[in-house]
């Protein structure tokens, strides 16, 4: 899609956050990496590029540069953090090494009228993460704020050049949309360009095209990204597509029986369940170790799933619910993004495979799937599930996995979920489940002494993912869910809730 905003990736963490504030706007927003070619630029005809922050210093022997041609296009640009440094190194300005940087929440003063911060108050808070510091404006430009530093913003009326030193799109920053909203509407004059009911039918239209009269096949997990692939694709080509479940003995309790009854009879799907525990559960025999586990998860499903793809025979194209911020974690080829992940959906497929990949949603964020989603008719409560690992319970048994302490697990989580649904906390958490140490401890039930596994109760709040809170779960909740389990389920004689944040713990447990 043309005309709307593009975001140089420099590696910044909040470089899908940018992205999606701007797409809440209305506006198609995309992230591509930094060193792509001016002339791969131009082909985009953005209205408006951005400079994303990063951990990259303009003094480094590597240093993530751009041509200074970008600045010469007559397209708005605008620089964050190590945005604002590298605008300041390119075209005059300069840039020292920082001596202590600026982190957190600081105070922000406005210092001259300029069109990105109209209508901001003379003073706000705005959310500072840097070490090097802008000691001069490039040539042309006006020092427009400060903060604990002299230049926390600069401005060029006439080129249309703007830099802030702190982070607009992330939430501690008070006026962030506004700054947003003034540099993608009045600077940018970029119209709304994105719509999720314009998505979906422009998406149908082009599956038909690129499909034809062919068939595909689908890996159908029950998840949001693969269910809401799986009925935009059905809407567009109805029976050309065969869904293939695998169970692999590490999902949520009764998931088969739910996603064939959700998918298959709601949906009149054409799906395929294969029942793989035994064999998932064997190669994860004597395994303890996290990486160890994902791994033969992950070489396991490929290799069921290209049986099963094999006995349809006559499929053309492999459907996958490949997402947006997938595709970002992937593409870089050094320091921007590149060290997060490489996500399986797209860096883990085999180099022979003679299949044609189909993702229609890659241009999506998680939101924006969901709200696809809701609009073709998939059930709310099924497309605001909490995440779900790929790997399942694989990594919520903590240690080595078996059939025995996968039940167990399966048993405690369908508890804690079902009172989270009872007492209207499911939708106020973000994450929610339960995980089963490899501990044991002594306790008592009745008059006999136990000597049961131990139990862990997490739920997290975040707004992306990136970093969480803990959920501050009334006690009287927390009780009730602890008792069931303990009473309920045979094997946990103790539960502990956990009130660790990320950073620094992460979400998950392994």
């Amino acid at each position: 899609m043309t005309n709307g905003i593009i975001i140089l990736d420099f590696g910044s963490q909040y470089n899908q956050l940018i992205a999606r504030r701007i797409r809440e706007f209305g506006v198609y927003t995309e992230i591509i990496p930094y060193f792509t070619p001016i002339e791969e630029i131009k082909k985009h005809q953005p209205k408006g590029i951005i400079l994303s922050g990063g951990p990259s210093s303009v003094f480094g022997d590597e240093a993530a540069l751009v041509e200074k041609e970008l600045f010469e296009l007559g397209i708005p640009v605008l620089g964050i953090c190590y945005g604002m440094q590298l605008i300041a190194h390119l075209l005059g300005g300069e840039v020292k090494k920082g001596e202590k940087g600026e982190y957190g929440k600081s105070e922000l003063s406005l210092l001259a009228d300029n069109s990105l911060m109209t209508a901001l108050p003379e003073k706000s808070t705005v959310w500072m993460s840097h070490f090097d510091e802008v000691t001069k404006a490039p040539l042309g430009a006006i020092v427009t704020a400060k903060s604990t530093v002299d230049i926390a913003a600069f401005a060029n009326e006439e080129k249309k050049i703007f830099a802030v030193q702190f982070h607009p799109e992330v939430s501690h920053t008070e006026f962030g949309s506004e700054i947003l909203n003034n540099f993608v509407f009045d600077i940018c004059k970029a119209e709304k360009n994105w719509k999720i009911k314009d998505f979906i039918q422009t998406e149908i239209e082009r599956i038909r095209t690129v499909v034809g009269d062919k068939k595909v096949i689908l890996g159908l997990s029950g998840g949001v990204d693969s269910s809401v692939a799986a009925v935009l694709i059905q809407r567009a080509i109805g029976d050309q597509l065969t869904c293939i479940f695998v169970d692999t003995g590490l999902l949520r309790k009764d998931e088969g029986k739910k996603v064939m009854e959700n998918y298959g009879k709601h949906f009149k799907m054409n799906i395929k369940m294969v029942d793989a525990a035994d064999r998932f559960l064997g190669s994860l025999k004597g395994v303890d170790e996290p990486e160890a586990k994902r791994k033969a998860i992950g070489h396991d499903f490929i290799a069921v799933f290209d049986e099963e793809s094999k006995k349809i025979g006559d499929a053309a194209f492999l459907a996958q619910g490949t997402i947006y911020p997938d595709v970002i974690e992937s593409q870089s080829v050094k320091g921007p993004s590149a060290t997060i992940k490489s996500h399986h959906n797209v860096g883990g497929l085999p180099d022979d495979m003679k299949l044609a990949l189909l993702e229609p949603l890659r241009e999506l964020f998680k939101d924006e799937v969901r709200k696809v989603g809701v609009e073709l008719g998939i059930p709310r409560e099924l497309v605001y599930r909490h995440p779900f690992p790929g790997p399942g319970l694989g990594i919520r048994v903590l240690g080595e996995v078996d059939a025995e302490k996968v039940r167990i697990l399966q048993e405690a989580d369908d508890i804690f979920i079902e009172e989270l649904y009872k007492n209207d906390l499911y939708d106020q958490v973000s994450q929610a489940f339960v995980v089963l140490l490899p501990v044991k401890s002594v306790g008592v039930m009745g008059d006999e002494r136990t000597y049961e596994y131990t139990a862990v109760v997490r739920s997290a709040n975040t707004i992306d993912f990136m970093t969480a809170t803990w959920s501050k779960l009334p006690y009287e909740f927390l009780e009730v869910v602890s008792n069931r389990i303990i009473n309920e389920v045979r094997g946990i004689n103790r539960v502990a809730y956990d009130i660790s944040s990320k950073p620094p713990a992460t979400i998950e447990w392994e």
